[in-house]
């Protein structure tokens, strides 16, 4: 088993809407409507992870 990162992501859907909260390990937060939208946020940090930017 290999070592983790230590970096936490964290995708919360919003019931009653289609929209899903993210937390990156970082602390930036982001509101998609698209799972694969939301992962390649999460994934593309730091970019796009200031906090203008981030809550959409």
């Amino acid at each position: 088993m290999s070592p983790g990162t230590g970096e936490v992501y964290r995708i919360h859907w919003l019931p009653g809407t289609d929209l899903l909260h993210g937390t990156c390990h970082c602390g930036a937060q982001h509101t998609a409507d698209d799972p694969v939208r939301m992962w390649e946020w999460m994934l593309a940090h730091p970019e796009g992870h200031d906090s203008e930017e981030a809550v959409r």
